[in-house]
């Protein structure tokens, strides 16, 4: 039977011109790869949510500018610059919080400005050999991820996890979960816990179903629950993943973190952000300052049920991300190593090992 694992979510089909992804919004019932060469549909796939996660979007958003240029028609470089940055604009409006999109985009531009080549067609070429490397580098800083998340946990531990931070938030391996799928080949028998995630249900749909697929004991709760399994001792640590970290520590993730971190707090429970580097924004001051997308309300109150469960006309307020403090968290997790309080010191020394490792 296939399996999840036997895709890579986010991938480029070089004959076809075309970006491949999984569309998550049919998991767990149908596993659909969808073959997407507009731009109105990658567009629409970023929204809707078929393609999802952070590091994800980033990869997918970097693929489809690649194919916006290979449509751009211009007669000199100049030109063909200005439209690409329009289409960046384009892609970059899909969603508003998770900063690897805007990182992806602005990172393709600058490819194309500094490659020093002349002709669209040179041009077009630098942007391909751009996104692959953001492409195969995902896939790297989330095993070296998994390797930072080991040295916080010893086998036999009971994990908690929220959203989905896993292979369907990445190309390979997840970010929260990359510990998990690592330890699990080296034979550690972590037991993971996963919340549902209410309204889009991202923890039962997509983290159960990876988790389960690679053989991992895996539990599903609902949100509501947390509390309860972390009382009876059942939770030696937390992961997460996050759209946006803030230079103060400050993480955005997928509404209701910010709970599980209090609970975590409370029962003397570690709270683990997973963040590669590329998700921690260093111009964003703290939480305060990360635009929060909120969503239609009708996921509430009519996605995933045959009948409406709600009211008809019954106000909602759907935020799609909350922020969890840095003071709710016990460490941030990079693929440069592993930052604690003080997070405006210990992410800066992030960097400039980042820095380093680039001469």
């Amino acid at each position: 039977m296939p399996s999840i694992l036997d895709h890579d979510t986010v991938a480029l089909d070089e004959s076809a011109h075309a970006l491949v992804i999984i569309d998550q919004t049919l998991l767990p019932g149908e596993i659909k790869l969808l073959h997407l060469t507009k731009q109105n549909e990658i567009w629409e796939a970023i929204k809707a949510l078929r393609v999802r996660g952070a590091p994800a979007i980033g990869v997918a958003a970097a693929i489809g500018l690649y194919l916006a240029a290979r449509e751009i028609e211009a007669d000199d470089r100049a030109g063909f610059l200005k439209k690409l940055h329009g289409a960046a604009d384009y892609l970059n409006s899909a969603r508003p919080t998770a900063v690897n999109l805007s990182w992806a985009l602005a990172r393709m531009e600058r490819a194309a400005a500094q490659s020093g080549a002349e002709t669209p067609e040179k041009v077009r070429e630098a942007l391909r050999r751009e996104c692959l490397a953001i492409w195969e580098e995902d896939i790297d800083v989330c095993r070296r991820l998994g390797e930072n998340g080991l040295t916080l946990v010893k086998p036999g531990f009971g994990l908690l996890t929220h959203c989905n931070a896993g292979q369907l938030a990445t190309v390979r391996y997840g970010t929260a979960t990359a510990p998990m799928y690592l330890g699990h080949a080296r034979g550690y028998g972590f037991r993971v816990y996963c919340d549902e995630t209410r309204p889009l249900l991202q923890g039962a749909r997509l983290t159960s179903f990876e988790l389960s697929s690679a053989g991992i004991d895996t539990t599903l709760i609902c949100d509501n629950m947390a509390a309860s399994v972390m009382k009876k001792g059942l939770i030696d640590a937390v992961f997460v993943g996050c759209d946006r970290v803030a230079a103060n520590g400050d993480a955005a993730n997928k509404i209701g973190t910010l709970g599980v971190a209090i609970l975590a707090k409370h029962f003397g429970i570690p709270f683990y952000v997973v963040a590669p580097s590329s998700t921690i924004d260093m111009n964003t001051p703290t939480g305060a300052d990360i635009v929060i997308e909120e969503r239609d309300g009708g996921e509430i109150c009519e996605m995933w049920y045959e009948r409406r469960m709600a009211p008809e006309g019954i106000k909602t307020w759907n935020p799609a991300f909350d922020v969890t403090e840095h003071d709710l968290v016990s460490a941030i997790v990079t693929e440069y190593g592993v930052a604690r309080a003080p997070y405006d010191v210990s992410l800066r020394e992030i960097f400039a090992k980042k820095e380093a490792a680039r001469k």
